[in-house]
């Protein structure tokens, strides 16, 4: 990927606060955001599960892919490419990809879990999470409330992974809590913490994956 870009400087405007001036600043020199843009991709998120693949070799065509926190799509989109059968959940709109089956709705409603497994009709081969809520700039307090995502979403991908199944889930830095990753090490053959080049230096998250999920 190019990154020679020149840098370009955001004017600070008159009441923009600096967290706002820095952000437009890494947004016009982020060089993930002119390449998602030229390749087709919805977010520049798409190269973090892009960047996964190409070193864990995760997708193969005809696989079940389960995407909890799909929109706007990147992620659903390489899943896709790779020839991948795709479903794929978020509180958010998403417009319409080929090759997913997308429901508009909270993965923490109670109903969720038994739509996404009629959806599914059978074992996903791989199952995503990039869930988040948002964050409240309080580290300790951010850790806790996305770790109630992931757990919910590692449950429900115990449930519908078939045999040697990967799971995939953004977590912050800090790694997955220590009862979480215990439990991952007693359901799976593999378990490993990786920040893709996609992730921002300064951000604090990270992608546990597990693999070979022992049914």
């Amino acid at each position: 990927m190019s990154r020679n870009k020149p840098k370009s400087k955001v004017k600070t405007a008159k009441g923009r606060k600096g967290s706002s001036t820095r952000w437009l600043q890494r947004q016009l020199n982020d060089p993930y955001i002119d390449e998602a843009e030229k390749a087709g991709y919805r977010s520049r998120a798409a190269f973090k599960i892009k960047e996964i693949d190409e070193k864990l070799k995760l997708f193969k065509k005809g696989m079940k892919v389960l995407d909890l926190g799909a929109a706007p799509g990147g992620w659903c989109q390489i899943a896709a490419e790779k020839g991948c059968e795709i479903i794929a959940m978020d509180l958010l709109e998403m417009d319409e990809i080929p090759g997913v089956d997308f429901i508009q709705m909270d993965f923490m409603d109670d109903d969720a879990p038994e739509k996404l497994k009629a959806m599914l009709g059978g074992q996903a081969d791989i199952v995503l999470s990039d869930l988040a809520p948002n964050t409240t700039g309080h580290k300790q307090t951010d850790h806790i409330r996305i770790m109630v995502v992931v757990e919910a979403a590692y449950d429900f991908a115990l449930e519908v992974l078939k045999p040697d199944g990967v799971f995939v889930a953004k977590v912050l830095q800090g790694g997955t809590q220590n009862e979480l990753l215990g439990r991952m090490k007693k359901d799976f053959k593999k378990v490993q913490h990786i920040k893709p080049p996609a992730s921002r230096k300064e951000s604090s998250e990270q992608y546990v994956v597990a693999s070979g999920f022992r049914s």
